[in-house]
C-alpha cells in the first residue's frame, strides 16, 4: 500500500443510489474516491447525460475529463435507463426507481427509439407510463400502456 488510507463513511438515500454508485465505479479509471467526488449532481441527471451521450455535461463533474467521460458513456449507456427514469426527489423524500424490471424498461426504450421517437420523447412517454405505478411484466405491456395513454 502506498500513501495514507483515509476511511470514508458514505451513505445513500436509497438502494437505487447505492446501485448507481456501484455501477459508476465499474468504469475504468473511476474508483470509489473519484466517484465520490464526481457525484455532485442528482443521480437522475448523471444517468440521463450518460444515456444521451452528453460528454460535455459529464466533463463538468469534478475529476471527470473527456477520456473518462467517453469511457463512461461506452461502458454504462445501456445500463442506466432505470436511473435516468427515476422520479426526482421532492420534499426530502429519496428518489425511487421504478418497480418495473430493468430489462423491461430498457427494451421498451429501445423499441420507442426504433419506431422513430427521439430519446427525450421516449423518456417522457416511459415516465408517464411508469408514473401510474403499474408493475409491467413485459416490454409489450409497457408499450401497450404508453400507446393507450396517447389515444
Amino acid at each position: 500500500m502506498q500513501g495514507r488510507m483515509a476511511p470514508r463513511l458514505v451513505g445513500f438515500l436509497s438502494e437505487s443510489e447505492l446501485e448507481f454508485f456501484e455501477l459508476f465505479c465499474t468504469v475504468d479509471k473511476v474508483g470509489v474516491r473519484k466517484a465520490l467526488k464526481a457525484l455532485v449532481r442528482p443521480i437522475r441527471d448523471i444517468a440521463d447525460a450518460i444515456q444521451r451521450q452528453d460528454v460535455k455535461l459529464l466533463t463538468t463533474l469534478p475529476g471527470i475529463g473527456p477520456a473518462t467521460a467517453e469511457q463512461m458513456v461506452a461502458t454504462l449507456r445501456r445500463k442506466v435507463t432505470k436511473f435516468a427514469l427515476m422520479k426526482p426527489a421532492s420534499d426530502g423524500v429519496a428518489p425511487v426507481a421504478s418497480p418495473v424490471a430493468d430489462q423491461v424498461v430498457e427494451d421498451a426504450y429501445q423499441a420507442l427509439l426504433t419506431v422513430g421517437h427521439g430519446p427525450g420523447e421516449a423518456r417522457s412517454l416511459l415516465d408517464k407510463a411508469l408514473a401510474s405505478g403499474t408493475g409491467f411484466k413485459s416490454s409489450e405491456d409497457l408499450l401497450l400502456a404508453i400507446y393507450q395513454q396517447r389515444s
